[in-house]
């Protein structure tokens, strides 16, 4: 592939990561977007539908996966390295839904600072800004 190319599909994904970002109140269930913008740390938990939220959580973190996946393809050209994140990402998911589940049924103003940062590994590309650095420096090394 032309490097301008890559370049160019380099710069959509990217735009596709934003997009879901700028959209996300209108793509996404989430009242947690909104709780969290407000003194979250004083106040109770925002009014949920379990189900439907992490139906659209999930959605959101395999959208994010897609892309990011494509990303890491794009940069290094290695398939070994999209299937071994492929894996890093499904488990990362049964451990963050886990945890995120425990949060939305259980919720506890002391855990809210805890529940807000590690939401944000499933609902923004974290993993992938990990990722990259560090495949990077696994390909400098070899």
């Amino acid at each position: 592939m032309h490097r301008f190319t890559k370049y160019i599909w380099l710069g959509v994904l990217v735009g596709l990561l934003i997009l879901i970002r700028l959209f996300e109140n209108e793509l996404f269930y989430d009242p947690y977007l909104t709780f969290f913008q407000n003194d979250y740390l004083y106040i109770d938990s925002p009014r949920r539908e379990i189900f439907k939220l992490t139906l659209f959580t999930s959605l959101r973190y395999l959208l994010n996966t897609g892309i990011s996946l494509a990303i890491l393809y794009l940069v290094f050209k290695d398939v070994s390295i999209v299937k071994f994140s492929a894996l890093i990402y499904m488990l990362a998911f049964v451990v963050l839904i886990s945890i995120y589940l425990y949060f939305v049924i259980n919720p506890r103003q002391e855990d809210y600072y805890l529940f807000f940062n590690m939401r944000r590994f499933l609902i923004q590309p974290v993993i992938l800004i990990l990722l990259l650095p560090a495949f990077y420096y696994n390909k400098l090394k070899s």
